[in-house]
This record gives C-alpha cells, structure tokens and sequence, in this order.
C-alpha cells in the first residue's frame, strides 16, 4: 500500500532534522556540551591553548580533537566569532515532547515554563533560557518558526544553560497554550498595558502550574496568543520611563512567578 503524502512529507522532515548539526563555540559552551552525555558530538576543533584548558572535557567525552592554528581557525563559523579556540560540531538535543517536560518533576516546587511569541534574537534567547535554569523553569518554549534556532551565538550567550535547560520547539503557540492549560497550567502573558501585576495575579495560586508567555520586543504579544491567555500581567515599575527587555522582563517575572 502506497504510503500517504503527508507521511511521505513527515519521514523526509524527521530524516532531514536528524542530519542536522550547528557549531557551539567559545570555552564556556563547549567544555558544557562536551561534558553533557545526551549531546551527540560531531568535529571538535581547538587550538592548543584551548585543548589545555579543555583536556579534562575532551577525555570525558572521548571524541579526537581536530588541531588548528588559531590564526586561521578551520571550524567552518563566522571569523568574528568570540570562538577562543574552541568549536564543536553537534546535533541539536532531544528534550522529548511539551507534555512530556511540563509534567515532569524536574523542578523543584511548582511548575513554571516560559513560552516565547517570535522572539528571534538568540542572544534574547540564550539570556532567558540562563535565567530559566537558574530560577528552576522546566522549559523555555518557542515556535518551531519566527524565533531564535539553536546557534553558537545562542549557546554562548546561555552560558551552559543550553545543555540543561530544555528548549522545546513547536508547531503553533497558540494550540500549545491550550494544550497546557488542559494539563491544568494557568498561562500568563506579560503586557506592559496590563491592569495586574505578576505578583497579583497569583496571590492564592502560587502552587498552581504556571507559563509566562513573552512577546517580541515592540510589538509584543500576537492578537491570538493574547486571546488563549487565562490573564494579562506586568512588571511594576518605580516610573514611567522605558521598558524592559525581553531577556530581562523573562528573568523578573520568572522571580516574581515563583512557586
């Protein structure tokens, strides 16, 4: 029997994402990924200085390191990259299903995930998934489209958290906000225009299971994303002047949302 088109079209999306690879560089990112068993690691390619520094993570992940002369660095990544000496080709880790990660109990306290509504900057996005892991969220969530991919530059900005804190990709927002507030998550969107604050809006709820939902800087929030929100919420400020950035609004209501 002949296969469908859209089973056809699935295995070809699923093959082609598995060949994938990006490249981490940077001490800091590299040293993370080497040392974390579930990333599948490709090229390694440092200059002597770094494998020094490096040696202890080399050995743990048993992968040969590609020597190269740091005046003309071999890894194929953007010459103004703050590489120092170190770069990793890997496949993008598998964190497994939405549901799979926001009712799981890797957290301590109640649950809190952290959804992003076409936030395309990766250095936003490595910000927000380094606070994520050090208030203890299960996940930063994006749309598989219009946002930030996993990059050197993500990864550099995460500092490491890019090996821990799951960042999960996925069709639409919108149906996934529905989807978590049938597994009894209560989903808020941060909006400077709110009438209630983070805090506010969970006095007496602060067991329940929680999602933020930030919008890209300026426009914000999506008209739809905003209309699947179970509420509207803001950042009090001491004045008027200015707004936060995205990264930054992430890491205070994350403080302000916490279990």
């Amino acid at each position: 029997m002949k296969k469908p088109q859209w089973v056809i079209d699935k295995e070809k999306t699923k093959r082609a994402a598995a060949a994938e690879t990006l490249w981490l560089f940077g001490l800091h990112a590299v040293r993370d990924a080497l040392m974390n068993p579930a990333r599948e690691k490709v090229r390694l390619v440092v200059t002597k200085n770094a494998l020094d520094k490096l040696a202890d993570a080399v050995a743990e992940a048993g992968i040969e390191p590609e020597m190269s002369d740091p005046r003309k660095f071999a890894a194929p990544i953007d010459p103004q990259s703050v590489h120092q000496g170190a770069a990793l080709e890997v496949k993008a880790l598998d964190w497994g299903s939405l549901e799979d990660v926001a009712l799981s109990n890797r957290g301590a306290g109640a649950p809190r995930l952290v959804l992003l509504d076409r936030v395309t900057d990766p250095h936003n996005v490595g910000a927000i998934l380094r606070s994520a892991e050090v208030f203890g969220a299960l996940a930063v969530v994006a749309p598989r489209h219009h946002a930030a991919p996993e990059t050197g530059a993500l990864a550099k900005t995460a500092s490491g958290a890019l090996e821990r804190q799951p960042y999960l990709r996925i069709r639409n927002l919108a149906d996934s906000i529905l989807e978590l507030q049938k597994m009894g998550y209560l989903v808020l969107g941060l909006d400077g225009e709110a009438e209630q604050t983070v805090e506010e809006a969970l006095e007496g709820r602060r067991d329940r299971p929680v999602a933020l939902v930030l919008g890209a800087e300026g426009p914000g929030l999506r008209p739809r994303t905003r209309e699947v929100c179970d509420g509207l919420v803001k950042i009090a400020f001491a004045s008027d002047f200015g707004s936060l950035n995205v990264s930054n609004a992430a890491a205070v209501a994350l403080y302000a949302a916490r279990g």
